[in-house]
């Protein structure tokens, strides 16, 4: 099949001169739709816009109902039907700024962006990237590490898919509040680290990361675990995830347009449209048409979409890679198991003793989202039985009466809503204190591990 040459393989300068000739416009409407803002996205195009624009929107938190995207030439022309989280329509006039500054000629949303979800500024922390085999207890063992190397961690997000771990983590010195930037204890934090994730004898890679910089941690956890290869088959509990939860992908060209088409169609969450976009974008192919609906129980998303070389899919392998990673992508981020929320006091060691409680009541962590805000803490936990059992209210409750029933609270009715988990989806065995403090110890982490 011929190949199209890009219309989005330019010189970077002359997209440069473009968007200052043709900057983005960005217009809020609140007449169209009874039940949601319309934002209007006009900008010269460019690789990654319209990643760029559904990653502030992502950041926003926003909740996309509906989305039409065409970006077919030198052009770039988007409506996105939005709300806030409560299902409310959007007022807030910095919105419009906010998308502005993303795909300006010198865009960076991240840095428009310092306060929003998954933003940390460069010269407040140090970034931990992790990837490993997942098991029961490792994350109470990670935090652990950090917790006596010293280290204060700020905020991070860990998640688990298809028995792997991907984590971003910053992380500052206990006693200054400041980034780690010494060479010789950033090297001892990752071999330290790297020890944690090889005690299982991890058959693939494990990797740590350490570095001082900003980092979006979700597009960085999608890249992580993509590179891991999370979407391979082969891996053991593969077939895990229920029928009902299962993301529909359809790979298919369209031959009088040249263009590959994918559909998909799964039940709806917050940041699904980030997740698809994100992951397409990471595979290198160009989305140059979109529909998206999201108005009840389930999403429908389709994309009209070529390789960056101009060309659409032309192997069954390709094609069934694409579908493989798309179905991880949308599932990384499914919260299995009940959600805990921890709100308090920041102290040192905090998380490597919540964890710890989680390990010693055989509950595993599946998610984790960790923020700090001034001298408070918002933790966020997925936890689900570490041995593949359902977690019991009695559990849960002992839980709470150890870390305090004031600061950790569970979602109602998560008890019945929670699906028993399959064995091994999560972990590879139930790791009790005793184990945990002894491979600690063998570290030369602790004194004791009687």
């Amino acid at each position: 099949m011929d190949c199209w040459s890009p219309s989005l393989a330019v010189d970077d300068e002359f997209q440069k001169l473009a968007l200052r000739v043709n900057p983005p416009r960005v217009t809020v409407d609140n007449g169209t739709s009874r039940k949601a803002t319309l934002i209007k996205v006009d900008s010269a195009n460019k690789r990654g816009s319209l990643l760029e624009v559904v990653q502030v929107l992502n950041d926003l938190n926003l909740i996309v109902r509906r989305a039409y995207i065409s970006s077919d030439g030198e052009w770039f022309m988007d409506v996105f039907h939005v709300t806030d989280q409560q299902g409310n329509k959007l007022y807030d006039d910095g919105i419009a700024e906010c998308i502005q500054q993303s795909l300006g000629p010198r865009a960076r949303s991240f840095r428009a962006l310092r306060s929003s979800v998954g933003v940390q500024a460069a010269s407040e922390h140090t970034t931990i990237e992790l990837t490993g085999r997942d098991r029961a207890g490792l994350l109470s063992e990670v935090f652990a590490v950090l917790a006596e190397l010293k280290c204060n961690v700020v905020a991070g997000e860990v998640w688990t898919h298809n028995s792997r771990m991907a984590s971003v983590v910053y992380i500052t010195d206990e006693e200054t509040g400041k980034p780690i930037d010494d060479p010789l204890r950033l090297s001892e934090i990752k071999e330290f680290l790297l020890n944690v994730l090889k005690a299982d004898k991890d058959m693939r890679t494990a990797n740590t990361a350490v570095s001082v910089g900003s980092t979006h941690k979700e597009r960085r956890l999608h890249q992580m675990m993509y590179a891991d290869r999370d979407y391979d088959l082969h891996s053991a509990d593969s077939g895990s995830a229920s029928d009902r939860s299962k993301p529909f992908v359809t790979v298919e060209n369209c031959a009088d347009k040249g263009y590959t088409v994918v559909n998909l169609r799964c039940p709806d969450r917050p940041k699904l449209l980030f997740d698809t976009v994100c992951t397409l974008t990471d595979m290198q192919y160009v989305v140059y048409h979109a529909t998206v609906i999201a108005e009840g129980p389930e999403a429908y998303q389709e994309y009209y979409i070529r390789h960056t070389d101009g060309c659409p899919i032309s192997s069954e392998g390709e094609r069934q890679r694409v579908i493989h990673c798309l179905e991880a992508a949308i599932r990384r981020r499914t919260s299995e198991g009940i959600r805990l929320e921890l709100c308090g006091d920041d102290r040192a060691g905090l998380l490597s003793d919540v964890t710890r409680i989680f390990r010693e009541n055989s509950l595993s962590v599946t998610r984790a989202e960790v923020m700090t805000r001034g001298s408070q803490v918002v933790n966020v936990f997925y936890v689900t039985g570490a041995s593949g059992n359902p977690v019991t209210s009695e559990t849960i409750e002992a839980v709470r009466q150890e870390i305090g029933l004031t600061i950790l609270r569970v979602e109602e009715d998560m008890y019945s809503k929670s699906p028993p988990q399959e064995s091994g989806r999560f972990s590879l065995g139930n790791l009790f204190r005793t184990r945990s403090e002894k491979f600690l110890y063998n570290l030369g982490l602790i004194k004791s591990c009687s």
